[in-house]
């Protein structure tokens, strides 16, 4: 072979390890192999999903050999969606929605190995002065809320606790950016949303907002929650665990330092508000971690209670046990 082949030959075995090793599953081992990623957030660039951006930024995902795309999500159906096509590995979706949407069959073939919130962060939020202060000023009143989302859904298991009749209340749908637009306009008397969405809502009310959580009444649900798929938790468990340790590493560094996990997100999406993205990051940090101050957790039985939470309110049938939802070997325990 003389020279100029031999060179192109050389050149075209390099560009064939540097492409095998991008597609590599086995990580950062020393010898310079990425693990391709993408990744879906759970709505949108909102503060409270800066903690991938975080990771990303602080070289987390690389320290483990991981190169993540990130793509912004559109709510619980489509991170589902995303993960069990394939065109996201790793996503972030609301749990307690993916449990309705996994017990009544719509998709299998998902786990969840981390949780982000350990309690619901759906909340109604009202303007202060506005006629509703406390569950039972719902009665007779217009609640706006996203079609068919977990806040519609859950409202009324919410209602039944909270002492008064769902269908006393005339239920609105709205898409999630129409929310404070008709908050405003008092086309609705509340809103049932995400209670880290104040500070956005106040300011663009440009009123002070009340906050009434669900979780106040449904003790044992979950907020947001890491989802892969059945394929990466059987296959690539190696993966699922340096994705999901780097994500926690960048959450931990989020709620440490929101001012500064704000500016990382604006710095990728700049049409982001720091004001509203900080105020996400401050609202959602006590729902973080567990009593005893762990991150990530997912024990066993607080999933079995949420199971049975939305087994009697009729959101579940029987038969959805908790191994069908998390993968608990790959998920942070008590």
């Amino acid at each position: 072979m003389n020279g100029r082949l031999g060179g192109l030959a050389g050149a075209l075995a390099m560009l064939l390890a540097v492409t095998t090793a991008g597609c590599s599953g086995g990580g950062d081992d020393g010898g310079g192999t990425v693990d391709e990623v993408s990744y879906m957030t759970a709505f949108g660039a909102v503060g409270r999903d800066a903690m991938v951006w975080v990771a990303k930024e602080k070289g987390y995902f690389a320290d483990v050999g991981i190169d993540v795309d990130i793509v912004l999500g559109s709510g619980t159906e489509a991170s589902l969606k995303a993960v069990t096509s394939g065109q996201a590995q790793f996503a972030l979706t609301d749990l307690t929605g993916a449990m309705i949407n996994i017990g009544n069959g719509k998709f299998g073939d998902v786990k969840s190995i981390a949780a982000i919130h350990q309690q619901t962060l759906v909340a109604i939020l009202s303007i202060e002065g506005g006629g509703v202060s406390k569950p039972s000023d719902l009665v007779g009143k217009r609640l706006g809320a996203a079609t068919a989302s977990v806040n519609q859904l859950l409202f009324p298991a919410y209602a039944k606790l909270a002492g008064f009749s769902d269908k006393s209340v005339t239920m609105q749908n709205l898409a999630p950016t129409a929310l404070a637009a008709a908050l405003s306009a008092k086309q609705v008397d509340a809103v049932s949303t995400f209670l880290i969405g104040k500070q956005g809502i106040e300011a663009a009310t440009k009123q002070k907002i009340s906050v009434m959580p669900y979780s106040d009444f449904l003790h044992d649900l979950f907020g947001n929650a890491l989802i892969t798929s059945d394929a990466i938790v059987s296959g690539n468990p190696d993966l699922a665990k340096r994705f999901r340790d780097a994500l926690l590493k960048g959450l931990t560094y989020t709620l440490e330092h929101p001012d500064e996990a704000a500016d990382i997100l604006i710095k990728d999406q700049p049409k982001v508000a720091k004001v509203a993205a900080v105020g996400e990051i401050t609202a959602m940090t006590p729902y973080v971690r567990t009593p005893s101050g762990g991150i990530g957790t997912l024990d066993e039985a607080k999933v079995g209670r949420a199971i049975a939470t939305l087994q009697g309110a009729g959101l579940v049938p029987a038969g959805l046990t908790p191994d069908k939802v998390v993968a608990f070997d790959l998920a942070p325990g008590p």
